[in-house]
């Protein structure tokens, strides 16, 4: 019996290519044998930031590997399953290979939708809520148009390596907290309060923080971290009633 497809899927930060935690190729397996897995009932794939550890897209180059994950997406949007793509703060740097060789939408801010009668704010997560001037410069730095076009004018063989390296030395310095740290630290959870001021939201979707947990705000919107794929491996799904954090394996 064939499934219809009808379900949402959402997960982040795969970091494909991070020489850390597990074995990068048996990471890009594992997202791949989970792409596989739920193509069958899928609508719509939301990957949700920092699916790469580094990614930096020349005019007329792109980046070194994940061939099995750019076939798998690309052979999911030919058969019709719809695959947004958000930058995270590692892979912001995208052009236009990912939309026109492989088919994704791609986003480089948080998005709004609706399914069914439930509204969806869905975002990476970096620098929202956040009360940091040096991580908002630094954001700022990532995305100055001029610097990314002198940092393009680095030949790829230094661009690229030096961008892992960067990654590689960022994640292993500076560590991640994985605890959660409370509604009022929470700087996600800020950011959700301050747009439930403006706008109603039935639910929150971040990458970003590396926890996989789902926190209910006081009035009932719900507040969604989707985990990392470093170490282990999370996703939500959307099933038209209910939201299910999920882990996977």
């Amino acid at each position: 019996m064939i499934k219809k497809r009808s379900k949402i899927f959402f997960a982040s930060d795969f970091h494909l290519g991070l020489k850390a935690g597990k074995d990068p190729h048996e990471r890009e397996k594992k997202v791949v044998e989970w792409l596989l897995k739920i193509a069958p009932e899928a609508r719509e794939i939301y990957l949700l930031g920092d699916v790469f550890d580094f990614w930096w897209e020349y005019k007329l180059v792109v980046p070194r590997g994940f061939t099995r994950f750019l076939g798998t997406i690309s052979a999911l949007t030919d058969s019709g399953v719809v695959i947004h793509f958000f930058t995270g703060n590692h892979d912001m740097w995208i052009r236009d290979y990912l939309s026109t060789e492989c088919g994704v939408i791609c986003h480089t801010g948080p998005f709004s939708t609706i399914f069914g009668n439930r509204r969806f704010y869905l975002a990476h997560g970096e620098g929202l809520g956040s009360n940091d001037l040096g991580y908002k410069i630094l954001l700022w730095i990532f995305r100055n148009k001029q610097l990314r076009a002198l940092y393009s004018s680095i030949h790829p063989r230094a661009g690229v390596g030096l961008g892992h390296k960067w990654s590689l030395h960022s994640r292993l310095g500076k560590g991640t907290t994985l605890e959660f740290m409370g509604e009022e630290k929470e700087d996600l959870i800020r950011h959700a309060k301050a747009i439930l001021e403006k706008e109603d939201f039935d639910y929150f979707i971040f990458g970003h923080r590396h926890i996989s947990m789902v926190y209910k705000l006081p009035n009932g919107p719900e507040v969604v971290f989707l985990g990392e794929w470093v170490k282990n491996g999370s996703y939500a799904e959307w099933d038209g009633k209910n939201l299910t954090l999920i882990d996977f394996h």
